[in-house]
């Protein structure tokens, strides 16, 4: 039982930092999985407080996911229509894997602004802010997975 445990919290880690970029698949949640299946067997000894912190990274990146586009297109100087605009962009475009996701959130940042009635410079501005907020969540998945793993590894030592 411990050897199927110790396989399938590899692959759950590989298939968790893959999902950083890869869309459609949780990464962090994914690598936290395999941390957990990890901690069942005789080769790792995680503290409750370390798997806790680490349960609520991964559920901060999956809130993330969602929220970071839309704070990227408030910060650029976006309105709650390019905010809300940016959030339905995010939802639709994971129905139009993977290119969905990376458009997703600046067309409906783009198109909310356009809708709420600014420019097309103030509503560019706040879609490329939704942009650079979905490149920021994605980075801080990468970060999160990448953590994850080297705890992992670390483990073993």
């Amino acid at each position: 039982m411990e050897t199927i445990l110790l396989i399938l919290s590899i692959i759950c880690m590989v298939i968790g930092i893959a999902g950083c970029v890869v869309p459609g698949i949780p990464g962090p949640p994914l690598s936290y999985i395999g941390l957990l299946l990890l901690e069942a067997t005789d080769y790792a000894d995680f503290s409750i407080g370390a798997l806790v912190i680490w349960g609520i990274l991964a559920l901060i990146t999956i809130i993330a996911d969602y929220t970071v586009p839309m704070i990227g297109s408030k910060l650029s100087g976006g309105t709650k229509w390019g905010n809300y605009g940016s959030l339905v962009g995010t939802i639709i475009g994971l129905f139009f894997l993977p290119l969905g996701l990376i458009l997703g959130p600046f067309l409906g940042a783009l198109l909310g602004e356009l809708i709420g009635g600014n420019s097309g410079d103030n509503a560019l501005k706040s879609a490329l802010g939704a942009l650079v907020g979905f490149v920021a969540g994605t980075l801080l998945k990468v970060i999160i997975c990448l953590y994850f793993a080297i705890e992992f590894i670390l483990a073993f030592f």
